[in-house]
């Protein structure tokens, strides 16, 4: 990637003259101006101080002390180099002219330094072909499928069993498992438990996920508001959502690849407390899911994960984008869903089972969240 060029980042290599300074007057007779085209680039090694000045299009130097590690800088500032340095010159786009003086012309030592002076994507994902979120009766059976693109399960509510290549993993909140493509898979639930959990199969555009094939996740807390992005995205489609879709899938596939992958020891600074917020939340997630039938308070989540009320409402909001209060209020909504497919209870009895003030104000919320009345679900799926 090519980098701003200041006095900080050019440390070691030489000096950035200030842009205020008239590079004329510190030009040497030995000047020389060299033509820039889009060919091949020639490595140099100074043999005394040198000075480089660009002029017009856009030029690019390239600069290192053992001829592996190359610093590519945009040289839009006239710079001193080092004597013993290597260096290159090359050209964005058409042609360039570099004005070079010093008092011995550098050596020519190689040609091709610049292999990539841009940032390229290692992987991205190039089509999503579903993207469901799945709210299962209580022991369903899924017979199984395979395909030939790779699917990803995140568990949001519930227990899980995933099955592939013969072995039985049980996913709970907060896990997930990607199966490679033509990887034959089957899932259910066991009795009395109504999983809820997104399914996600996509195309990849480059890209390995082999590390993450074949195995249970722990979803970290970042990935997990990924996912609740893609949601919210899903939620409100315009012209642009297919690819805010594509790009928040690429971001949690390689949040995943980083934790996986990451060796051991190599965490950065600060890591226990991003582990610990993220217990917390899931703790906190994880007492609402328990107890969505009895009545809620920020107040009450916050003493049974041992925080204050305001520290719990900055965790949800910096990690979930939402308050507490209105992650209640949807997981009671999801919940209220569930109670009228299982059709054990009328539409007052699931409010008042839900502890809300009325009948009439579960209905309104209801509306508010999903787009249609309780009466238009039920008919829906009954």
């Amino acid at each position: 990637m090519i980098q701003n060029l200041n006095q900080v980042n050019f440390q070691g290599f030489g000096t950035v003259l200030p842009e205020r300074a008239q590079t004329s007057q510190m030009i040497s007779k030995n000047a020389v101006q060299i033509k820039l085209p889009q060919t091949e680039a020639s490595v140099f090694r100074t043999r005394a101080d040198t000075l480089l000045s660009c002029t017009g299009n856009m030029c690019v130097l390239s600069v290192s002390k053992d001829g592996q590690d190359f610093q590519h800088y945009y040289l839009d500032k006239s710079v001193t180099l080092r004597e013993g340095l290597l260096f290159s010159l090359n050209v964005y786009k058409n042609e360039a002219a570099v004005t070079l003086s010093t008092e011995v012309q550098p050596e020519k030592v190689g040609t091709d330094v610049i292999r990539s002076i841009r940032i390229d994507s290692q992987l991205r994902v190039a089509g999503i072909y579903t993207f469901f979120y799945q709210e299962k009766e209580q022991g369903f059976l899924f017979p199984g499928e395979s395909h030939p693109m790779p699917e990803l399960t995140y568990v949001d509510q519930g227990s899980l069993h995933s099955v592939a290549d013969g072995q039985d993993w049980l996913l709970h909140q907060g896990d997930a498992m990607i199966y490679a493509p033509n990887q034959w898979h089957m899932q259910y639930a066991d009795i009395g438990v109504a999983p809820r959990f997104v399914t996600i199969s996509f195309d990849l555009d480059g890209g390995d996920l082999s590390s993450l094939y074949g195995r249970k996740l722990a979803v970290p807390q970042e990935a997990v508001t990924l996912l609740q992005q893609m949601l919210r995205t899903q939620e409100r489609m315009d012209p642009y959502s297919t690819d805010m879709l594509m790009a928040q899938l690429t971001m949690l596939l390689l949040v995943l690849l980083r934790e996986v992958q990451a060796p051991s020891g190599s965490k950065l600074q600060g890591t226990n407390t991003v582990h610990s917020e993220n217990e917390i939340i899931r703790h906190a997630q994880q007492y609402i899911s328990a107890h969505i039938r009895e009545k809620l308070s920020v107040r009450l989540i916050a003493q049974q994960v041992d925080v204050s009320p305001s520290y719990l409402t900055v965790l949800f909001q910096k990690n979930l984008q939402i308050s507490p209060g209105e992650y209640i209020r949807r997981i009671k909504l999801q919940e209220s869903k569930q109670m009228i497919r299982e059709n054990n209870l009328n539409f007052t009895e699931i409010a008042a089972a839900l502890q809300y003030s009325t009948v009439h104000h579960f209905s309104r919320q209801f509306k508010e969240k999903f787009g249609i009345t309780p009466t238009e679900y039920a008919r829906s799926v009954r």
